[in-house]
């Protein structure tokens, strides 16, 4: 199975969002959704609950499920916009809108190093 890569550089088989998405145990999903909506606000103090963990097929997928914080997503909008594979390759790459989410998660920011060397 080929990595899907979202713009941020999160590896979406490996995010909890996706792979609660997948879980068939019901009370196992619920579990997991309360844990991930307690995660997200202590990050970006939001007052999420475990029913706001929408389903997610990638931020990238077209017509498909997308989590609801996607819908949001500055970094998502922006690299759409932009019609770019992901932010390694903006000309802009890294920006602002990147560092929060970079403290939250050194290895996306890793992956896109690496895709950005590539390009140069």
């Amino acid at each position: 199975m080929k990595e899907m890569i979202s713009f941020c550089g999160l590896t979406c088989h490996k995010c909890p969002i996706y792979l609660v998405t997948r879980e068939k145990d019901s009370k196992k999903q619920r579990q997991i959704r309360a844990e991930i909506a307690q995660k997200i606000n202590e990050i970006y103090k939001e007052k999420m609950k475990a029913e706001d963990i929408t389903d997610c097929d990638g931020c990238k997928a077209e017509g498909a499920r997308l989590f609801s914080g996607c819908k949001k997503c500055e970094i998502r909008k922006c690299a759409k916009g932009k019609a770019i594979e992901n932010c390694a390759y903006c000309n802009e790459y890294p920006c602002g809108k990147l560092e929060k989410f970079f403290a939250t998660d050194t290895e996306a920011k890793a992956r896109l190093d690496v895709i950005r060397s590539r390009l140069i």
